[in-house]
């Protein structure tokens, strides 16, 4: 049907009163009113990008002429409703950063709605004497759930590698071995830019000592991880931020470094570009690393109704080769459609060869002796891939859906070839063992962020299918043939599924000075294991509701309270659910349990922070730990081997506090100061005898530099680790230290960097002792503690436009390391 209303004189009447009524509708009248406007935006700082959370915004109709006030949330938004049409002048001022004026038109009636986008902020500076000094970088800052150690603003960053800048950085240190404890404990999730990788996830030793510290922006702790991060991680969660420049077109940076007589020469660098609609960053790195010829010895002593006394010396060496190499793709459709993707890759080659003279005596005879030769190689490689895509929304752009998918996978390999001469009572010949390991693992992720005002919300559910195997073989000599054949009693092969279904609510409150995260958890695991040569089983199901909530309030005169509690769960890993048994010392088996159940935590933490001329962070924290998962050694005085695996039989609590000091003495001169001290009790069954232990455990590290003319600088640490307390011993006291100078060849661009740790030292003897219901012993090794090192660190390009990401992504930190 066609209606033509021009066609007669009628239809132009009824044309005139379809207008009569539309003007005198009162939706007709109410458009002649006009509609209040709304303006929003967000804050970031110019240099690092990072969203600036209680920025005071001040809206303004004239000079000094205020019409509304607003502080930023936590995401760094701002936003002012109701808005008649005028002019006005937006004032965007911080602590620390220059102010900031936007004028802004709202007298057009046809934008109603004004978005600033992203306002950057720049550091205060101060003109003197003809030189500008840039306001120093605040080196640590507390948020609500977690403090950041910005490793750019720590001149250091060019001396030391990864691993050993961990020294520095609240709540975090290192045990005699370079194993990471966050607040005294090895049972965390590292993250590289907020998702998992399987560079620190195989063995992040071996990574975070090839990554030069200059390739990074910050290190984040988080201290009480939200209901969005998986449960795992007894102690927390660490989150490695790399470089990400805030420009358009490349830039990069390259580091060259040599480290003797223990380790060798290492190579790291960047690269980011931004090309249109195109984004890429990479990181990669590779290192050599060799370990001289040490001693090591062995004493112990059992009891019973026939005493024995072992004793060990032998010595040790090795040496590794270490790269890896990860690099992310974004594609930016438009202002509401990203995608991204990840691939990381890495790898490793091991060998090392051990000599031990052993000699077991039992009421002055001589039991038995040899000599132990081990010849130990090791491969292995890891690699994951990730895929992105992310829907903003018109209505809000900090409304976000994303969808991911990440698959991951790795295989360590480790062969030994031990060979028996000497033997005196010993009558077991020549073995090998073989133990492949395998790895992989899918998940698939949904996360909706929903702000309203000043409430976010968030959503989130995740799968995570998990396979695990192992095929692990003993070969024994044939003394006739000379080949080396299969021992189908001590060789098996291992098959682990684990599946985890998780969902999760998360809201963030920001009001005035408040802020509050609090979020649940939940999750579902599945677990079948299944050993193929003796058709054993093992079933488990078990269900976790997570709670967490963290609470900060802002003070006057820059001070800062922060409160969190959190419930985590030990979910085990391979390494202690494969049951390959190492016998590469005779005397000593090593083996995992495959009916390991979780462990739960409970920890509640106290801080405060307070910034100005300095930095002060302190904390007061309780945790409490139930089934934990410890190794748990038992003499065998039938087969006179300690067997050591590993069993829910602990229980702990752990009161705590920590203290983390920046100070600049002068503009030349800085010192700082990361400690942390914490008194252990621990309890456990071990053969059915009820085991208790307990200590003080404590760090220190002290750190000072001065600032020379011609950009030279020097820098000094000392470090002071106290004994580390488990169920069944303790290890001693290490004090180590370092000095290092660096300078900045050509400014911002080319700089070298040489330092000495233990200058005063050679040596460093590692003392452990240990017990149980029937015995005693004591574990020495002698580790070369004097080092040299020297490095060149080279920047180029530059950007002038950020790359953007997936704000949401995949996070699997819910499986402990491998430590």
């Amino acid at each position: 049907m066609n209606l033509n209303l021009q066609s007669t004189p009628k239809g132009w009447m009824a044309a005139l009163a379809v207008a009569v009524l539309l003007l005198l509708s009162p939706g007709t009248w109410a458009q002649s009113t006009p509609v209040a406007a709304s303006l929003t935006g967000s804050v970031a700082d110019s240099a690092s990008g990072k969203k600036l959370d209680f920025i005071t915004v001040h809206l303004l109709t004239g000079p000094g002429t205020p019409a509304k006030v607003d502080y930023t949330k936590a995401d760094g938004t701002f936003t002012f409703t109701g808005l008649a049409p005028a002019r006005y002048v937006v004032s965007v001022v911080g602590v620390g950063y220059l102010t900031k004026n936007l004028p802004v038109d709202l007298t057009d009636s046809t934008q109603r709605r004004v978005d600033l986008g992203r306002i950057d902020l720049s550091p205060a500076t101060v003109g003197l004497k003809e030189v500008t000094v840039t306001a120093a970088k605040p080196i640590i800052t507390q948020e609500v759930d977690r403090l950041t150690y910005d490793i750019q603003a720590d001149p250091e960053n060019k001396v030391f590698n990864v691993l050993e800048m961990m020294r520095k950085v609240p709540l975090l240190a290192l045990d005699a071995d370079d194993n990471i404890l966050l607040k005294g404990n090895t049972d965390f999730r590292i993250l590289i830019n907020g998702k998992p990788s399987s560079m620190v996830e195989r063995s992040y030793k071996d990574i975070l000592r090839a990554m030069p510290a200059s390739t990074i922006q910050r290190i984040e702790v988080i201290t009480t991880p939200p209901a969005k991060y998986d449960a795992e991680g007894l102690a927390g969660i660490i989150n490695i931020i790399t470089n990400k420049k805030i420009d358009n077109g490349y830039n990069g940076s390259v580091n060259v470094s040599e480290r003797f007589p223990i380790g060798g020469p290492g190579l790291g660098g960047t690269f980011t570009a931004k090309l249109g609609k195109w984004g890429l960053s990479a990181l990669g790195g590779a290192n050599l690393y060799a370990a001289p010829t040490t001693r090591n010895a062995i004493r112990r002593t059992t009891t019973g109704l026939e005493p024995t006394y072992l004793v060990q010396d032998g010595t040790q060496r090795s040496e590794s080769q270490n790269g890896y190499l990860g690099y992310e793709l974004s594609y930016e459709l438009d202002s509401l459609n990203l995608f991204s993707g990840q691939f990381n890759i890495n790898g490793s080659r091991s060998n090392g060869r051990n000599g031990q003279e052993s000699r077991l005596t039992g009421a002055g005879v001589l039991l038995q002796q040899y000599y132990l030769d081990n010849l130990s190689e090791g491969n292995g490689i890891g690699m994951d891939a990730a895929l992105n895509y992310q829907r903003g929304f018109k209505a809000d752009k900090n409304r976000l859906l994303t969808f991911s998918y990440r698959y991951f996978s790795y295989q360590n390999e480790q062969e030994n070839a031990l060979a028996i001469t000497e033997a005196v009572r010993y009558f077991l010949p020549n073995y090998r063992q073989l133990n492949d390991q395998r790895f992989s693992e899918q998940t698939y992720q949904v996360d909706y962020v929903y702000p309203v005002r000043k409430l976010s919300v968030e959503v989130g559910a995740k799968a995570i299918l998990r396979t695990n195997a192992s095929d692990f073989q003993h070969r024994n000599q044939n003394a006739e043939t000379g080949q080396f054949e299969v021992q189908p009693g001590l060789s098996n092969t291992f098959r682990n599924e684990q599946n985890v279904f998780g969902a999760y609510n998360t809201y963030q409150y920001n009001f005035k000075k408040w802020s509050v995260k609090a979020g649940v958890r939940v999750e579902q695991t599945v677990i079948q294991a299944d050993f193929l040569s003796s058709e054993l089983r093992v079933r488990q199901n078990y269900f976790n509701v997570i709670p967490s909530v963290s609470v900060n309030r802002k003070l006057k005169g820059n001070k800062a309270l922060n409160l969190g509690y959190t419930q985590r769960i030990q979910r085990p890993g391979i390494y202690q659910l494969n049951p390959f048994v190492d016998r590469s010392n005779p005397n000593f088996e090593r083996t995992g349990n495959p009916n390991l159940r979780p462990a739960l935590v409970n920890d509640a933490q106290l801080g405060f922070n307070w910034s100005k001329k300095a930095s002060v962070n302190g904390g007061l924290g309780f945790t409490f730990f139930r089934d934990l998962i410890f190794p748990v050694s038992v003499y065998d005085s039938t087969t006179q081997i300690t067997r050591t695996s590993f069993g829910n039989t602990g229980r702990a609590k752990l009161p705590s506090a920590s203290l983390n000091i920046n100070y600049p003495v002068t503009k030349r001169w800085n010192m700082s100061l990361n400690s942390r001290a914490a008194y252990g009790m621990v309890e456990g069954l071990v053969n059915g005898v009820l085991i208790k232990n307990q200590g003080l455990m404590y760090n220190v590290n002290f750190s000072t530099g001065y600032r020379l003319e011609k950009d030279w600088r020097v820098n000094a640490n000392l470090n002071l680790n106290g004994p580390n307390v488990n169920l069944q011993g303790t290890s001693n006291r290490m004090f180590a230290s370092s000095f290092s100078v660096n300078k900045d060849v050509v400014k911002d661009k080319l700089s070298f960097s040489a330092s000495v740790n233990n200058p005063f030292t050679k040596f460093r003897r590692d003392y452990r002792e240990s017990f149980g219901p029937d015995f005693i012993q004591s574990n020495e090794r002698w580790d070369y503690f004097r080092t040299f090192s020297g490095s060149f660190n080279y920047k180029f390009g530059k950007l002038k436009e950020g790359i953007k990401k997936s704000k949401r992504g995949i996070r699997n930190d819910d499986v402990q390391n491998g430590n």
